[in-house]
């Protein structure tokens, strides 16, 4: 095999949820995603929505199944050396499609090789093979050491995917929680977190304050989560739209830096959405609106894929009239933005 060497490394990644528009759910989840000279492997698919098997929501044991697979310690689970890099998100089903290759070891080195789409036991490289991928070869110090860290303790830890929620509009909050659990993320709802303990305050990511919430309320509970020494994201709800709060309170829990997104940036302005992504990928854009009796619309204004670069995509007078907001989605993140007058 006459691959040449690239760097393997491991980062955290996810697959964002979302409120859908008939009412269904998009479930989050978290896993660890692959770097191949520093850049996520699942960037090289355009369009995919997957997760690795490495996923935080997984059993422990069968989590660190995976990696001991990975590591070749197992029999391989798919005929011919093959193993599934990245499943559906929803199921982990191989007949939803899989993304696999074949690990095998050569000397001290491991090599992936041959991916391909697949959806049964059987892979067809000729149909369904990603001729432009691979083949890598990793050193092996650096690719056990990088995957043992997953198991011996040494891994950074979880992502803290509860959310707590302050506000006046007791409705539109257990609205909102029921939608972030339903999706996997959990949430409670407050109205003084001055007095909740520290150890109770840690298990938080994110705070997500009501429009109605004062700067003195806000202030508050800074305070307390500064007093606990939790780093946690605040929210500032831009308007009671459930899918638009979620879409938010998902931006401030990805933690992950710049480089490891795909979707970087959004502007909305001038009945326009600017939007640049860094590698091929398909991103939807939906538009936000609140109307005159206060009551919600959602209109989605573009779906497709994009080019890495800077794009501006025009947007439906209709949709984005009065006061609204536009979300973009890729399959690992979402930005959201009040359209600017």
């Amino acid at each position: 095999m006459s691959a040449a060497y690239a760097a393997f490394g491991l980062a955290p990644a996810m697959r964002a949820g979302e409120v859908l528009a008939d009412g269904g759910y998009q479930v989050h989840r978290d896993f660890v995603d692959f770097l191949v000279d520093g850049r996520p492997l699942l960037f090289r698919l355009a369009d995919l929505d997957a997760v690795s098997p490495l996923a935080s929501d997984v059993p422990p044991a069968i989590f660190t199944a995976q990696v001991r697979s990975l590591l070749l310690e197992t029999d391989p689970p798919l005929e011919g050396g093959r193993h599934i890099i990245y499943g559906c998100p929803e199921c982990a089903d191989l007949a939803c499609g899989a993304v696999t290759a074949v690990i095998e070891r050569v000397g001290t080195d491991y090599i992936w090789r041959d991916f391909a789409w697949q959806t049964d036991e059987h892979a067809d490289l000729e149909r369904n093979g990603y001729h432009g991928i691979g083949p890598f070869r990793f050193a092996g110090t650096e690719y056990r050491t990088a995957l043992d860290s997953l198991i011996d303790g040494t891994e950074p830890p979880a992502a803290r995917r509860r959310v707590l929620l302050i506000g006046a509009r007791v409705a539109v909050l257990n609205k909102l929680a029921a939608a972030l659990r339903a999706i996997g993320i959990g949430a409670e709802i407050t109205g003084d977190a001055t007095h909740v303990p520290a150890d109770e305050l840690r298990r938080y990511g994110a705070v997500a304050f009501g429009r109605a919430v004062t700067q003195d309320e806000r202030a508050a509970v800074r305070t307390a989560f500064d007093r606990a020494g939790v780093d946690v994201a605040y929210v500032d709800g831009l308007a009671p739209i459930v899918p638009l709060l979620v879409a938010q309170i998902e931006h401030a829990l990805d933690a992950r830096p710049l480089e490891q997104h795909r979707l970087t940036r959004l502007v909305a302005a001038d009945g326009e959405a600017g939007i640049e992504v860094t590698s091929p990928c398909r991103v939807r854009v939906t538009a936000y609106r609140l109307d005159r009796l206060y009551r919600s619309h959602a209109q989605d204004v573009f779906d497709g894929v994009l080019e890495p670069g800077r794009h501006r995509i025009a947007l439906d007078a209709k949709a984005v009239k009065g006061e609204s907001f536009v979300v973009a989605r890729t399959m690992g993140s979402v930005l959201v933005e009040p359209m600017a007058r």
